[in-house]
């Protein structure tokens, strides 16, 4: 098989790049930056002229200072650059457990050297545990800094060279093997971004197992292993359980469930997995229940209210599912480990003849400045980490409902800013019990205004309810009193179909006016008795709202203008970059016909790997294998292009279609 090309980026200073990735080491977080080649080249015609090149690579076998040598030498051996020499060699790797960065250093003429660099820069000895460790962690470098297809990953970092880092039975023995030994040491890796608080169950080396066997198919060694690893600690129930449920052992993984709450009934991974399970055989009043005692187990986890959010938008309890998503503990996103590097002098990103296809090479008039100012400035396209699942909770709503239905729940469950105004000048001093909002999506009971019942319900502790009535733990929402729905002011966008959404009052600014007790006697704390069954909305969550009504203004002036220039049967023309922009706009809303709509013009003007990925799903669905295959064959070629021959979104997809189609066909 012939290998990607090998990108050069020539730097200023020779080695920069290298004292870059030093300064670096103390601020890394979690797995480490992809590995870093460094090479000094010598021109053959002037002997005393030297530069300094490097590229990134993942899913190299970091086993050894041998196999990380043997990299390097094809690099330095590699007869395509005859114009110069190389005279020494150096491979970079990072050990995320030991924090150390592993080095290997080839001198020609001269010999290998390994050694380690840690924090402060001093160098240590490489152990052979300290080698099975960057294995490790190389092996999960390459599926967190894979490209699902679409292009993002490679377009973050430039001149990256992405290999398969399991490429046979003994390399998946040799990695299983370090998995097992190494498994109680995952949490030191850090976790997903809407994990906050990494553990057994939820850890970058758990991730990274599940993502390689759902990439392989290889669902008998993921179910051995974990089998091992669950006679030592119970909490890996839920890893196994999730892979036998892939592995279609359903009845087999009830049973693990079962047993595994019986004997650890707080453990929110074997909840969550159990709700997700009832979940996806229509079971939601089963998946209901597992997901509110998950939020019990782990209130300060994102993930759990995420799920009970889940299910109360697949029963269509929308104000439930708006007051959980409020109560969602919110993390900041923290982005991979990326190189810093210093500014290149040149960057070589050399073609391969094999890789050569006019129809997916960047035009020369590359249309990024065509792009209409207002879709730069779609917020949402920006979102990642909790807000992106929070988000995507909040459009599937209105996908189901609509957007003034959604406005409409939002009034009966938040305090709007008009009516917290109203109230605030005639506000009474009278006493007035609040219920806790988080207890009230747990316990499920909905507003009396919006049962229509005109006397307020008095809520006390209730058996699943005594956990989340801890204002702290449940992230409690100050909560003021309630009013029947009044339509917010109108504030209509020029086709007058997209209403704006009025403010709601935030905490912090319920918080302020309570300060103000001018109403009633000193020590006596303003009560309203209008919206006396509110909640306050988080003011992340009303930011949300205002982003969603952009999207959707946006969106809708597209379909009109669409349906105008169809009617009068004029062309419609957009840039290539705006019908990729309005296909994520689409898609982020849940419109996936008119994405497909707008991804395939894309894909007229020009080709896009974002916008033949979004066509891909819409084959699959379809079942249309032969479609699919033209269009697995278009992303490969592109991504072999840019130096990557792994993709683990794309190695599934041809899985299935071989489970589907076979090999032969």
């Amino acid at each position: 098989m012939v290998v990607p090309a090998v990108p050069e980026i020539i730097e200023e200073e020779i080695e920069s790049a290298v004292d870059s990735r030093n300064e670096s080491l103390p601020s890394l977080r979690e797995l480490g930056p992809p590995d870093l080649v460094h090479l000094v080249k010598q021109s053959i015609k002037s002997g005393n002229k030297q530069s300094g090149v490097y590229h990134h690579v993942t899913g190299i076998d970091a086993s050894s200072s041998a196999s990380l040598a043997a990299y390097v030498n094809t690099i330095i051996y590699s007869p395509n650059d005859k114009s110069s020499k190389v005279i020494s060699g150096l491979y970079c790797c990072y050990n995320a457990f030991s924090r150390l960065d592993m080095r290997v250093e080839v001198k020609i003429p001269g010999g290998v050297e390994s050694y380690c660099i840690d924090e402060r820069g001093d160098k240590r000895v490489a152990s052979d545990a300290l080698w099975m460790e960057t294995f490790l962690c190389g092996v999960l470098r390459a599926y967190a800094y894979a490209d699902d297809g679409g292009g993002e990953s490679i377009k973050k970092i430039i001149g990256v060279r992405r290999f398969d880092p399991i490429t046979s039975t003994e390399m998946e023995h040799k990695f299983l093997d370090a998995a097992e030994r190494l498994f109680f040491k995952g949490p030191q890796l850090g976790s997903e971004p809407e994990v906050q608080v990494p553990n057994i169950a939820s850890n970058h080396l758990t991730t990274g197992l599940i993502s390689y066997i759902h990439t392989t198919g290889r669902y008998t060694s993921g179910i051995n292993l974990f089998e091992k690893l669950c006679t030592r600690d119970l909490e890996v129930s839920s890893l196994l359980a999730k892979v036998m449920i892939s592995a279609d052992e359903e009845v087999q993984a009830v049973k693990l469930m079962h047993d595994g709450i019986a004997k650890l009934p707080m453990d929110y991974s074997l909840l969550d997995c159990q709700a997700t399970f009832c979940q996806s055989k229509g079971r939601l009043d089963w998946a209901l229940e597992c997901a509110k005692r998950g939020v019990t187990a782990a209130p300060s986890e994102f993930g759990t209210w995420a799920r009970l959010a889940e299910v109360y938008v697949a029963l269509e309890q929308w104000d439930l599912a708006l007051l959980t998503l409020n109560s969602c503990p919110m993390f900041t996103y923290n982005d991979k480990d990326f190189p810093r590097m210093p500014e290149p002098a040149h960057v070589l990103l050399p073609v391969l003849r094999e890789s050569i296809l006019d129809e997916i090479d960047e035009p020369t008039n590359y249309d990024g400045d065509q792009v209409h100012q207002s879709l730069r400035k779609l917020h949402a396209a920006g979102y990642k980490g909790t807000f992106l699942k929070a988000y995507s909770l909040l459009t599937e709503i209105t996908a189901k409902i609509g957007w003034d239905q959604l406005l409409r729940v939002r009034s009966q469950v938040f305090v709007m800013e008009e009516e917290y105004r109203s109230e605030k000048q005639t506000g009474s001093t009278q006493n007035a019990k609040n219920p806790n909002a988080s207890t009230v999506a747990l316990r499920g009971t909905p507003s009396p205004i919006m049962n229509g019942n005109t006397k307020p319900e008095n809520h006390t502790n209730g058996g699943n309810g005594s956990h989340a009535d801890d204002e702290e733990t449940l992230h409690e929402k100050q909560i003021s009193p309630t009013s029947p729905f009044s339509p917010p002011n109108s504030a209509t966008i020029a086709d007058g179909s997209i209403e704006k959404p009025e403010h709601t009052i935030t905490p912090e600014v319920a918080k302020a006016g309570s300060d103000d007790t001018s109403a009633g006697p000193p020590g006596a704390a303003p009560t309203y008795t209008q919206i006396h069954n509110k909640r306050l909305c988080e003011r992340w969550l009303d930011n949300l709202f205002m982003v969603l009504y952009e999207d959707l203004r946006i969106y809708t002036i597209w379909r009109t203008d669409m349906a105008r220039a169809q009617s009068e049967s004029s062309d419609y023309r957009k840039s290539a970059e705006e019908w990729e922009i309005l296909g994520e706009l689409a898609e982020r809303l849940h419109h996936f016909p008119e994405a497909v709509e707008a991804y395939q013009a894309c894909l007229r003007v020009r080709f896009s790997p974002k916008a033949m990925k979004g066509v891909l799903r819409m084959y699959e669905e379809k079942g249309k294998n032969s479609e699919v295959l033209q269009a697995m064959i278009r992303l490969i070629a592109w991504q072999y292009r840019w130096y990557s021959e792994f993709s683990p979104s794309l190695l599934r997809t041809v899985r299935k279609l071989i489970e589907s189609e076979g090999a032969v066909k």
